[in-house]
């Protein structure tokens, strides 16, 4: 049920703030709960989803017909389907979206197609990028030595996969919310053999139809109504 309140503080450097709500409490937020919001300031009022002491989903009433085709706060009882978090894009948007803005986004929830477009798209970049390094080892005639070295194609290959190492945690993590699964379960990977088979058929598993504690339905899902 949502909560209304109002900001009482916001850092928008740090990205952390402070709301009261109406039902006396006050709830700690960061800008990643201001669902599409650029900012808030003292003062605003909002509704709000309370998760413990954290407020989630956060809206500004005068802005929700905005805010709301990009994440509406659930009400109970209402026929609508459960808010999507994110809009639904196609593979190479999810990349995109994985490498930008999800860079480094550990919570929420991420289905079948955001993960495998993250992973197919990784693929293609590091065929283009290992393709640019060996033109680039050519040119530099080190691929005509008496023993031929690429070593400008396994640096290229080396910060590629550096760069793309937090994004690929990070959606992976997503994966298993999207599931009903925590995060943790990703450590499983560390089993030698059969560990990374496991999560790799975790990253199959469709998405669950309902919200769950990790958020809403992905958009693009269909929702269930029965609990």
């Amino acid at each position: 049920m949502p909560v209304s309140g109002e900001v009482i503080y916001f850092d928008a450097e740090r990205g952390i703030g402070f709301a009261s709500g109406a039902d006396g409490n006050r709830y700690v937020f960061d800008r990643d709960d201001l669902d599409g919001l650029a900012s808030v300031s003292k003062g605003t009022r909002i509704t709000f989803r309370a998760d413990g002491d954290h407020a989630r989903d956060i809206v500004v009433p005068s802005a929700k017909s905005a805010v709301r085709a990009v994440h509406a706060v659930p009400v109970a009882g209402a026929d609508e389907p459960a808010a999507e978090a994110q809009p639904a894009r196609g593979l190479f948007g999810y990349f995109r979206y994985c490498a930008s803005s999800g860079y480094a986004r550990f919570r929420g929830r991420a289905r079948r197609k955001e993960y495998w477009g993250f992973a197919l798209f990784s693929l293609v970049s590091m065929m283009v990028v290992g393709g640019v390094g060996l033109v680039i080892d050519g040119a530099l005639g080190n691929l005509d030595e008496p023993e031929p070295s690429a070593a400008v194609t396994v640096l290229c290959a080396v910060l590629l996969t550096l760069a793309l190492l937090v994004p690929s945690l990070a959606v992976t993590v997503r994966r298993l919310h999207d599931i009903g699964l925590s995060g943790w379960f990703l450590l499983l990977w560390l089993i030698p053999s059969i560990g990374p088979l496991i999560v790799l058929v975790f990253t199959l598993i469709p998405s669950q139809k309902h919200d769950n504690k990790w958020g809403p339905v992905p958009a693009g899902i269909a929702v269930s109504r029965a609990r």
